[in-house]
């Protein structure tokens, strides 16, 4: 569950007001916006790295609003990636689990999990100089979903692929998902990306954010 009550944010001039909106557990919600209408900045607090001048969080039952990224119990997959230039795509799966004091054992099973479910299985011991732009998404999701986070959070996933690799990676994504349903908010200024999504579908423009109507068909993420 994610739900976020009246929070107001400030990014330099950019001001939120009053932000408001609700997903359900387990369900895929998208929001949507052209470049510069917050949707960074509002997802940056909604995972603790931008603090919130007044309002509440509620990720998972649990009141976050002043908790670190840490302590959220979220996933997170940034619009370029971010991935660590000298590890190894093992590595990356292996460093939230290991972060949260998981056994050797723990960590072993849910890097071959991830690494079958998204492919990444002859990838394991490269680095990401050299990995396509769709491998190096998948590398990002599977790091955010290592420690089975409650909430994840996706900026833009689909930006900087051709159309290939974003036909790919969204086959990845909702083989996923069907599998290890997890609330998600999708980010992304391509309203088309989102397919049918059953959830709802947010809209932020100049700081104001209005609900566009419910969808009801199968999704093609879900």
């Amino acid at each position: 569950m994610i739900r976020v009550s009246g929070i107001s944010v400030e990014s330099g001039p950019f001001r939120l007001t009053d932000i408001n909106f609700e997903v359900p557990r387990g369900r895929c919600a998208g929001l949507v916006g052209k470049t510069g209408s917050g949707k960074t900045t509002l997802l940056e607090a909604l995972c603790g790295l931008r603090e919130v001048s007044s309002g509440v969080i509620e990720l998972a039952e649990q009141e976050v609003t002043h908790l670190t990224p840490r302590d959220r119990d979220t996933g997170y997959v940034p619009q370029d990636a971010a991935l660590f230039p000298a590890s190894t795509v093992r590595q990356h799966l292996e460093f939230a689990p290991k972060l949260r004091g998981w056994s050797g054992a723990e960590i072993e099973r849910r890097v071959g999990e991830l690494s079958e479910e998204l492919g990444l299985e002859a990838l394991l011991e490269r680095r990401p100089f050299g990995l396509s732009g769709g491998e190096k998404k998948r590398v990002a999701l599977a790091r955010a979903l290592s420690a089975r986070p409650s909430v994840l959070f996706l900026d833009e996933p689909m930006s900087g692929l051709d159309p290939d690799a974003r036909e790919e990676t969204l086959r990845y994504f909702s083989g996923l998902f069907s599998k290890t349903p997890v609330t998600t908010l999708w980010v992304t200024h391509h309203l088309e990306e989102l397919g049918e999504l059953p959830g709802e579908v947010w809209e932020l423009d100049e700081g104001v954010l209005s609900l566009r109507p419910r969808r009801t068909s199968p999704s093609r993420i879900l």
